[in-house]
């Protein structure tokens, strides 16, 4: 593969993360602050939300399994296809209505339709990767070069959007050190910001997201170019002329049934689900519960930049360790994590962030690395079977899904049931807590079962060799 098919290939799955780090960063924020939902409708959308992106993906595996091969390949059709109803999706997923008793609807309607668009491109994008090459190191470079634009698109999602809305976020009210905690009824009344009417769809604080959301549209269209113009999807080079491709169905109970994947899928589910968690919860941390409400963009460009530059350095750890071994970079953000809970401080809050963002950066591009050696392990073992790699990908993607959706569901009705007040400085000292469990607790839980599930993953750096081998001669 070509320097030059390589970064194609990596800037056409940019915008998915710039637009998927600005919703991941913002919209319960947004949903919360700004549209004036309250925490358990928003619950409701970000859980149905994900669930309905996740149960697209086994569809679209189904369909995309069955498409026939075109001038311009099997996948990427689908991928040209859906773009323009992304973008459109994903601009009246920050638009504010005019109406306030649909709006829960209308943001439910939008964010379950943007989830299952994005699905649509996601599964095709992800597998592409098995169509570029059939060399392992090649695939492996391939993987190493998007995810690095990846997590630098969601460096630019995080910071473009941050960047533009923090306005919508700041009020004179709210600039001075207050006291993190008050339990009094009035000081709420006293500490309220100082925003529009919700219902106002021509509000500062509703213009700037929307003029956030045009941008990211337009990246989105410009990545889906790049990708068309500088890949070229090649058919399977070393399928036999008797080989059949295989239904989904029983493609579906037989990658359920193999070892190798069902392990990394339980392990990076869970260890997806606490980074998610993080994500989302972050700036509300920082906004309610350790003072820093002016630094929070700042924070989040850190934790991005952090983990762009560190993705070349464990991809050098996974080819010289190995991949198993690259995975105890994941819990490196758990003691940080834990000390800005308990002290939260502005220097120490940029190096958690700092430190997160390498651990970020492992958890991104192990999952989708190791997911090949899945799929080449796979195709020894059914050597007369073909059209199983989006079953794989599709499959996987909907499970970390489904976890992530139920995770933040569980942790926005948390908030609703503490109390949480949309529109005040201050919250009350029980919301405080519970973002400190969701940031601090429940992800260092997670990803340390995630870790353990992970050390029964039975393809090590010899046996992958030994399937490279193998798979050199049935070619």
């Amino acid at each position: 593969l070509s320097v030059c098919s390589k970064l194609c290939y990596a800037i056409g799955g940019a915008p998915h993360q710039v637009a998927g780090s600005a919703a991941a960063f913002f919209l319960q924020i947004y949903l919360l602050d700004i549209a004036h939902i309250t925490p358990f409708h928003v619950s409701l959308v970000l859980f149905i939300g994900k669930a309905s992106g996740a149960v697209t993906d086994p569809v679209a595996g189904f369909f995309i399994s069955k498409s026939r091969w075109t001038k311009i390949g099997r996948l990427m059709p689908w991928m040209l296809a859906c773009t323009p109803f992304t973008v459109v999706s994903y601009f009246f997923m920050w638009y504010l209505p005019p109406f306030v008793s649909g709006r829960v609807a209308w943001y439910l309607a939008f964010y379950c339709l943007f989830q299952a668009l994005t699905t649509l491109f996601q599964v095709p994008y992800s597998a592409l990767t098995m169509f570029l090459s059939t060399d392992q190191k090649e695939r492996d470079s391939a993987t190493a070069y998007r995810m690095t634009m990846e997590v630098v698109g969601t460096l630019i999602g995080a910071a473009l959007q941050g960047q533009i809305v923090a306005s919508a976020h700041l009020s004179h009210h709210c600039t001075v050190n207050l006291p993190l905690n008050t339990s009094s009824p009035t000081d709420h009344l006293h500490d309220t910001l100082g925003f529009s009417e919700p219902s106002d769809p021509l509000s500062h604080q509703a213009k700037v997201y929307m003029i956030a959301a045009g941008i990211i549209g337009g990246i989105y269209l410009l990545g889906i170019i790049i990708l068309f113009l500088g890949v070229k999807e090649k058919d399977d080079p070393y399928a036999l002329s008797s080989d059949r491709a295989i239904p989904f169905c029983k493609g579906l109970g037989l990658t359920m049934k193999h070892g190798p994947y069902v392990k990394l899928t339980a392990s990076f589910l869970l260890i997806s689900t606490a980074v998610q968690l993080e994500r989302s919860n972050f700036v509300l941390f920082c906004t309610y519960a350790a003072d820093l409400r002016n630094h929070f963009q700042y924070l989040v460009v850190t934790i991005l930049v952090s983990a762009a530059v560190s993705i070349p350095f464990w991809q050098k750890f996974l080819q010289r360790f190995g991949k198993k071994c690259a995975a105890c970079g994941i819990s490196w953000m758990i003691p940080f994590a834990v000390m800005l809970v308990t002290i939260p401080n502005l220097i120490l809050a940029y190096f958690v962030a700092f430190v997160s963002g390498m651990s970020i950066a492992a958890s991104l591009l192990l999952p989708w690395s190791m997911l090949p050696d899945v799929v080449d392990n796979f195709r020894l073992q059914n050597p007369h079977g073909k059209g199983h790699e989006t079953i794989f990908y599709s499959s996987y993607v909907f499970f970390t899904k489904i976890s992530a959706g139920i995770g933040l569901g569980i942790s926005t009705a948390g908030l609703e049931f503490t109390g949480y007040k949309p529109g005040i400085c201050r919250q009350s000292s029980e919301v405080i807590l519970t973002l400190k469990i969701l940031i601090g607790a429940v992800p260092a839980v997670l990803i340390l079962v995630g870790l353990f599930i992970l050390l029964f993953y039975p393809i090590t750096e010899e046996r992958r060799k030994e399937t490279k081998l193998a798979l050199e001669v049935l070619r």
